[in-house]
């Protein structure tokens, strides 16, 4: 099981990337922050970085106001 902002449990696949979590929750917008366990993942690791099991991922939509 992975959780998710302490809100959503996502079944663990194996090979499950960030990306595909993402996907999973239909998390679409175009600025999202993750950290997987505490450690800040770079977005253009998002579709190579494998998420274990058991892991608590953290997703923030980033959003600017005026």
């Amino acid at each position: 099981m992975i959780y998710v902002n302490e809100k959503f449990e996502v079944e663990w696949e194996a090979g499950m990337t960030i990306t595909r979590l993402l996907e999973r929750l239909k998390f679409s917008f175009p600025l999202i922050i993750v950290s997987v366990d505490g450690v800040m993942v770079l977005q253009e690791e998002y579709a190579a970085r494998q998420i274990p099991d058991g892991a608590r991922v953290q997703a923030l939509h980033m959003i600017a106001g005026g």
